[in-house]
């Protein structure tokens, strides 16, 4: 199997990787230019591992939370290619994505959160015990909300660093790996575990709405 991962709920990052682990995968920590990286990017991968698109034989994207254009991206590009390759894809929660990084790299020994930043100054979070399972979220909620509900646990992401007041005990990935994505994705294959549907986790509704219908003008 060669599978294509791909996350763009933070910086943009994709990799490739088969039986044998990752065989290729560029990060990027601007999460503001999704469109102009990610397809590059895939292009990138692929050489890198010297393959062409056509050999890819499965998908996995996250599916956040995350921002409504950057996910939207990832997104629309993972559904697209899925449907042209005619191969299966498989959404991921992105902050299941961040624990196994953090649990992959021993750094939690009990309970902690993963913070992504929301915007608004707002955080997405989740809670997740020691070997990455997750235990509640994900959720958005303001930082100082969440660190009261959770006073004293062990926070990883990146939505640490814009909010250290909150949450002063901190360690950890800040950047989400997209190889970690296809790691986390081909253990959940050979364990025969469901997968989320490739659709946006956006956990709010977006800033623009449709305009309100306009009054009728009297014209008595």
């Amino acid at each position: 199997m060669l599978l294509l991962a791909l996350d763009t709920s933070t910086g943009p990052s994709v990799a490739l990787a088969d039986d044998g682990g990752v065989r290729a995968e560029l990060d990027f920590v601007d999460a503001r230019h999704h469109g102009e990286t990610l397809a590059p990017a895939i292009v990138s991968v692929l050489a890198m591992a010297g393959e062409t698109v056509d050999a890819v034989s499965a998908i996995v994207v996250g599916v956040g939370p995350g921002p409504f254009t950057g996910l939207r991206v990832g997104l629309v590009t993972a559904r697209v290619m899925a449907a042209t390759l005619g191969v299966p894809i498989h959404g991921v929660c992105s902050l299941d994505v961040l624990a196994a990084q953090a649990a992959g790299a021993g750094v939690p020994d009990e309970e902690f959160l993963v913070l992504t930043d929301a915007r608004r100054r707002e955080v997405y979070w989740g809670r997740y015990d020691a070997s990455g399972r997750a235990l509640g979220g994900p959720a958005v909620d303001r930082p100082d909300a969440v660190a009261a509900l959770h006073p004293g646990v062990r926070c990883v992401g990146p939505g640490t660093e814009l909010y250290p007041e909150s949450f002063p005990v901190r360690g950890g990935p800040v950047v989400l790996s997209a190889g970690a994505l296809a790691d986390l994705a081909l253990f959940r294959m050979r364990a025969g575990e469901s997968f989320l549907p490739p659709d946006p986790l956006y956990l709010r509704r977006p800033d623009a709405t449709p305009p309100a219908a306009r009054k009728p003008v009297s014209t008595s």
